[in-house]
């Protein structure tokens, strides 16, 4: 899976998230998902850090409703994303121990970040609008 690269934009975190975020992507790996694990590590140490009372309402949080463009394909997709234990994919929510999830993380909208699909698929997406937790 591709790692983030200084060309990525920035992401914020929830500071009530990130370790959990952390410890999340240090079990992956142990548990051979290291490409997801790797992936959200990184995404967890290049972020800022926010309180959650300063968290802006435009950026990708666990529990945040998402609209994105695929730019390979130009198709939009609207997510939930969610933690790996309440995952429903009927109902759109989608861990953020996924290659699309762990891209998403963080992200305002108008980002566009690089990410690879679990087939090795290099792909893009731009967040188009975000709903925060309710």
């Amino acid at each position: 899976m591709s790692a983030p690269t200084s060309q990525e934009p920035p992401i914020v975190l929830d500071a009530a998230w990130s370790d959990r975020l952390e410890e999340l992507a240090a079990v992956a790996i142990r548990r051979g998902l290291g490409t997801v694990g790797d992936r959200l590590m990184a995404e967890v140490a290049r972020a800022t850090v926010l309180p959650s009372a300063e968290m802006p309402a435009d950026v990708v949080n666990i529990g945040s409703a998402v609209r994105y463009r695929d730019e390979v394909s130009g198709r939009e997709h609207s997510v939930s994303l969610v933690l790996p234990q309440n995952v429903d994919i009927d109902r759109g929510r989608i861990s953020v121990l996924t290659p699309v999830g762990a891209a998403l993380i963080g992200l305002r909208t108008g980002a566009t970040i690089g990410w690879e699909t679990r087939e090795g698929e290099e792909r893009r997406l731009t967040v188009l609008e975000v709903t925060p937790a309710k």
